[in-house]
């Protein structure tokens, strides 16, 4: 099978309903933003040493391929919604357990850190980019009801990841110095 199939050729694409849509819409921009996003968890995972971060970015990026298609469905509904809602408790859990073991957060911190936690960090802020259009998007479309608390809880567990692997390397945060007057 050839991956490319020419249909896209003018700007438009097919969402998974059939329907075709200009390439610009934001439906297509919130996905394909989430695929960045997905990126960018994949370099995490090729610099991460830890075996239990590793695993839980990768189950993430699976689930971020189910968010997207459901992102990529205009009918997408709690019936039929492929993003599940359990997996928002899930990241709950794995956000407090890697808490657990942090020291407590007084400050804001620079997103620097081992390059695994530099690219969670980046992936941080992807994801928030990734929420503020799925917001956008819900505002004027159906969405399926999982993936607003998802993005959200995923960033907050990318931030948490990226504090933990950096933890575990023995790096020492960086806070923000607010400028003097």
């Amino acid at each position: 099978m050839k991956i490319y199939t020419k249909y896209g050729d003018k700007g438009e694409t097919s969402l998974a309903s059939g329907e075709r849509v200009p390439k610009y819409v934001l439906r297509v921009d919130a996905y394909g933003t989430v695929d960045e996003l997905n990126s960018i968890i994949a370099l995490a995972i090729a610099h991460c040493t830890n075996k239990i971060v590793k695993n839980d970015l990768q189950k993430i990026c699976n689930d971020l391929f189910s968010l997207s298609a459901d992102l990529s469905n205009s009918k997408t509904s709690v019936e039929n919604e492929i993003l599940k809602p359990e997996l928002v408790l899930i990241m709950e859990k794995m956000i407090d357990d890697y808490t657990e073991l942090l020291p407590p957060l007084q400050n804001f911190i620079l997103p620097i850190g081992t390059p695994c936690g530099a690219f969670l960090q980046q992936a941080r802020t992807v994801c928030r980019r990734a929420e503020r259009l799925v917001v956008e998007l819900a505002a004027d479309e159906p969405i399926g009801p999982t993936i607003m608390p998802y993005l959200n809880r995923l960033s907050d567990y990318l931030f948490t990841s990226a504090r933990y692997v950096n933890f575990l390397s023995g790096y020492s945060e960086t806070n923000w110095q607010k400028p003097k007057d």
